[in-house]
């Protein structure tokens, strides 16, 4: 490919390797592209035609069901086209596009998760001061924060990697062109550009965790003070889907990015890229339309 970037085409390996196995892949990952989309789809048409759901919470719940849609969108369509051809290659300007779309997306995510902890702290903690705390203002202003700092996350990451000299091999090992696979065909030592990375992810994954923990720390707090353990249980299980959620996105999300290249193992980190990536938006319709009694009435 030379040191051009300007020339660069990337190849994409994705389940080059299962070549007997495609045709068992397209079926399963169209089928979970196909939920993925309903799904979400389904959650956010119900919040919009049920007035009763016409809170802040749900108002959060429509932009993660908003974002799963667009997340797993980034991802899934040209995998099921690389399945059923034998071109896997991506121009250097569409793996740039890839990368930006779902480091917005991730990172929106991120900052969203954040802004429903919240949420739940001041309906739980502040119950009869809810409704003028959380109003209309805020949390469209807090939905709108995320979007504007996973855009600035999303062009900073994007920018800043594809601004650097590739040289060498072209072919990235992964499904997708995400940031540790394209990092490794940078030229020459990375170490730098892999250190910067790390930090802006660490500070991008951590602080909306630091926040959604003191949060709960507080939320805890409040609930044991309750005298009943039903009543207990019945203020918390209004935290256990986010609890859900919070839990799957983060657990891999943190895995994946805030550690050194030396550990990295591309096998591994593809199965898991898979998980936050794929299977994560499938669950949380199912997450959220189960262990939600409202959204399961308006069903």
């Amino acid at each position: 490919t030379g040191n051009k970037t300007s020339s660069t085409v990337f190849v994409i390996l994705g389940f080059s390797h299962c070549s007997d196995m495609k045709v068992i892949f397209f079926i399963l990952f169209l089928c979970i592209y196909i939920f993925t989309v309903l799904g979400n789809l389904m959650i956010l048409v119900i919040i919009k035609m049920d007035p009763v759901l016409h809170t802040p919470m749900y108002f959060f719940l429509r932009n993660l069901s908003f974002l799963e849609i667009c997340y797993t969108s980034v991802t899934l369509p040209r995998v099921l086209v690389s399945l059923l051809s034998t071109d896997t290659s991506i121009t250097f300007a569409g793996c740039a596009a890839q990368m930006y779309f779902f480091v917005l997306f991730g990172a929106t995510e991120c900052c969203l998760l954040a802004a429903m902890s919240y949420d739940r702290y001041q309906a739980i903690c502040n119950p009869l001061h809810y409704m003028n705390i959380m109003n209309k203002k805020v949390y469209m202003q807090l939905a709108a924060s995320s979007w504007i700092c996973g855009n600035l996350v999303a062009l900073g990451h994007t920018t800043f990697i594809f601004s650097l000299p590739f040289c060498g091999s072209n072919v990235i090992n992964h499904f997708f062109c995400e940031i540790q696979p394209v990092l490794m065909l940078l030229c020459g030592d990375a170490y730098w550009n892999e250190l910067q990375i790390i930090l802006a992810a660490a500070f991008v994954i951590l602080m909306p965790f630091l926040l959604i923990l003191v949060s709960y720390g507080l939320i805890i707090s409040s609930i044991l003070k309750i005298g009943s353990a039903k009543e207990r249980y019945k203020v918390f299980s209004t935290c256990f889907s986010h609890l859900t959620v919070v839990m799957l996105f983060y657990g891999t999300a943190v895995f994946i990015y805030i550690r050194p290249k030396s550990s990295y193992s591309l096998d591994v980190d593809k199965v898991l890229s898979l998980f936050y990536s794929v299977v994560t938006p499938t669950l949380n319709p199912v997450i959220y339309s189960l262990r939600n009694r409202e959204v399961k009435g308006a069903i």
